[in-house]
């Protein structure tokens, strides 16, 4: 890995009966920064030294990544939530600017809804609403279509054999084949995600990620503390291109946001929006998140 990684520690937390690993740099207001399904902290990585020069920045493999632990169970938003919340307890502090992209993104919208007293701000990367999420699988064909992949994944036993067996192509086809910006995702980073990927315990968590957030059972859950309004000021971005979400699915977020709302919407980018175009990214988060410096932590 490249030295750009030099001022950045590597730690580990005990939160929520799980052990942690994660990375920081930098003092100040915490930002924690939540990564995609199948990724780890890596996928952070253009962002971390841009931001640590105005806030403490923290960046988790979530539970059943990379060198995290990897329990059979948890995998459910109130879980991760309870993982998140703990990280920031532990780290001494009582609310954090959250930031998810994918997987990471549907964690923060839980939160946002579940515990608005953890979050300072709420950015979102590329994951729709969960609210949203299930109207468009439901109701809209070509929406439906884009998401076959993932529904796939409710098949028992079957997308673990085949992930573990062909994880190389998996890699490969997920990240550079759906990239707009191919040359985002080099052989390094193919062989990094890879290895993430291939350490025990990892391929499960996956599939376990994308099962439960595809249940009828975690819709019928959520569904009325779906309802209740984001009270933190929420930024969403958005990546035009997204093989997986169409950004039609940003539509009607801000109705969902008592809290001021803003929408990016990002040309010629795919799904992997922090690493296709980590510049942008990081322009816009800096702008929102210092320009909310000075604004409370939501209340309950």
């Amino acid at each position: 890995m490249s030295n750009v990684n030099a001022r950045w520690q590597h730690r580990f937390v005990q939160t929520n009966q799980v052990r942690l690993h994660y990375v920081t740099q930098g003092e100040g207001d915490l930002v924690v920064l939540l990564h995609g399904c199948p990724e780890f902290w890596y996928s952070w990585r253009y962002q971390i030294p841009s931001l640590a020069r105005y806030f403490k920045v923290v960046v988790p493999d979530l539970r059943g990544y990379n060198q995290s632990d990897k329990p059979q169970q948890g995998y459910d938003f109130d879980t991760l939530s309870q993982d998140i919340q703990g990280l920031i307890a532990s780290l001494g502090y009582q609310s954090a600017h959250v930031v998810g992209h994918d997987w990471g993104g549907a964690i923060a919208w839980h939160l946002a809804h579940h515990g608005p007293q953890w979050l300072q701000t709420l950015t979102v990367l590329n994951a729709p609403h969960p609210k949203t999420l299930w109207q468009e699988v439901t109701g809209n064909l070509d929406q439906l279509s884009k998401s076959w992949y993932f529904l796939a994944m409710q098949l028992p036993g079957v997308p673990e054999w085949v992930l573990q067996n062909n994880l190389s192509t998996f890699v490969t086809n997920l990240f550079r084949g759906l990239a707009t910006r191919k040359g985002a995702f080099t052989a390094e980073n193919h062989q990094i995600y890879q290895a993430a990927l291939a350490k025990p315990g990892v391929i499960s968590a996956v599939v376990q990620c994308y099962r439960y957030l595809f249940s009828p059972q975690t819709w019928w859950q959520n569904r009325r503390q779906w309802q209740h309004p984001i009270s933190v000021p929420t930024l969403v971005l958005w990546g035009e291109d997204d093989s997986f979400w169409s950004h039609q699915m940003t539509a009607g977020l801000g109705e969902l946001c008592a809290a001021p709302f803003q929408l990016k919407l990002i040309s010629q980018c795919g799904h992997w929006t922090q690493q296709e175009v980590p510049q942008t990214v990081n322009r816009e988060l800096l702008q929102f998140l210092r320009s909310s410096e000075s604004l409370p932590a939501a209340v309950s």
